[in-house]
């Protein structure tokens, strides 16, 4: 009799096991679940973003190497990926610049996100594409800093412009002349005229023109 009750205790024991770990797996699958759904949008959203801004990178010139194009997309949609996490990115760029601003974070400006995506995109050692710095409202408390990829012997303003900051890590691209944020303010509508100008300093840098003790120093912009 005692050994049946003993018996017959330990298999309440194994069901109660047996139970408790159906339900944490459960949970388990549910929690994989919600994530998978919550991360699949983000990781479609940058496969097409990853493949637009390859095609607009190839249509820059008949020269321009597709695989560079896809390569330079590649890097530059993982890297402002991964500078969002290593800047601690919340809410949105402009509380992580206040953050900055008050020293509770290291980096977050946008000119943090242009030299950090640029020294990246600088060890690719582009053949058919060309890297240069961009700046709309320098100086001011709307400036922002981004790079622009041109073809070879292309103008600044033909360029495509990769911008890890304004999308706070979601690789924002578009043609400089239609980037309507940035524009020359008017009273009505889109003025039509860019803000983007070229930093030369800084494009210099990109292209490794300069010598590497003489890079320009860190931008010290509130952004």
């Amino acid at each position: 009799m005692t050994v049946r009750l003993v018996l017959q205790d330990a298999s309440r024991g194994a069901k109660s096991l047996t139970i408790e770990g159906n339900v944490k797996m459960i949970r388990c699958i549910v929690f994989i679940f919600a994530l998978l759904v919550l991360v699949n949008p983000a990781l479609a959203r940058d496969e097409r973003s990853i493949k637009d801004l390859s095609k607009a990178l190839t249509a820059l010139a008949p020269d321009v190497d597709p695989s560079e194009a896809e390569l330079l997309s590649v890097t530059a949609h993982t890297t402002a990926r991964r500078l969002a996490r290593e800047y601690r990115v919340v809410l949105n760029p402009e509380f992580t610049v206040f953050l900055v601003n008050i020293g509770m974070r290291k980096r977050g400006w946008c000119g943090h996100w242009a030299q950090d995506i640029g020294a990246r995109l600088k060890e690719l050692k582009l053949k058919t594409l060309v890297l240069q710095w961009g700046v709309a409202y320098d100086k001011t408390s709307s400036e922002n800093n981004c790079i622009v990829v041109t073809a070879r012997n292309q103008p600044f303003q033909d360029g495509i412009i990769i911008d890890g900051w304004r999308r706070a890590g979601r690789l924002f691209s578009c043609p400089v002349i239609k980037d309507d944020e940035y524009e020359v303010e008017q009273h009505y509508g889109h003025s039509g005229i860019t803000a983007w100008k070229e930093n030369p300093q800084w494009t210099a840098w990109l292209q490794d023109y300069e010598p590497s003790e003489q890079k320009p120093k860190t931008n010290t912009a509130s952004r």
